[in-house]
């Protein structure tokens, strides 16, 4: 029987051999899957990879990353006890919004990720992530707290990239993270 990783590598190489969104393949540098812990209680999901994701091949490796990681630690964790990925695998160019078609064409393997994992919490970082799986929701209304959908928990928290620019976004999404354990013993 196929580990969750060896399965999780088989996602990885069906985006490559499927050829997703191919004119996004020729402008970035690698694909970047996802990173972490395969059997993860709890799963972040940020909308694509920037410069230093491209080229390290991992996702939230920048200044975003080190902030996320912080966080982690805040509650007790590390990356390596969650799973991190996107909903978009290759660096749009110049750091640009992944399109609607783009997100659409990579959804069905991070469902197949999710899937995999099984999670309890998914953590969506920013609103492309969230509106991903929950459209009709606006982030700034329903930031930090959790949402059931198709029999998952989704918590919806502002993206760590959005903290870094704004001071009071981070105390909110400082305060929001707190939140995750409780959550996820709720959830258990």
């Amino acid at each position: 029987m196929a580990t969750n990783q060896q399965k999780l590598d088989a996602i990885k190489t069906s985006i490559l051999s499927d050829n997703v969104c191919p004119e996004l393949a020729l402008t970035a540098t690698q694909l970047v899957f996802g990173d972490g812990n395969p059997e993860a209680d709890l799963v972040f999901i940020g909308e694509a990879p920037g410069k230093k994701e491209d080229i390290e091949g991992k996702p939230f490796v920048g200044s975003s990353g080190k902030l996320l990681s912080e966080m982690l630690e805040s509650i007790g964790l590390n990356r390596q006890d969650v799973y991190i990925t996107n909903i978009v695998k290759y660096r749009p160019p110049n750091n640009r919004d992944p399109l609607p078609d783009e997100k659409q064409a990579f959804l069905p393997y991070l469902q197949a990720q999710l899937d995999i994992i099984k999670p309890a919490l998914v953590v969506t970082l920013g609103r492309h992530s969230l509106n991903c799986f929950l459209p009709e929701l606006v982030i700034s209304q329903v930031h930090g707290q959790p949402k059931r959908y198709k029999g998952r928990v989704y918590l919806p928290l502002f993206h760590p990239a959005a903290a870094l620019y704004n001071g009071s976004m981070r105390q909110t999404l400082m305060e929001d993270f707190a939140r995750i354990p409780a959550i996820i013993e709720s959830i258990k």
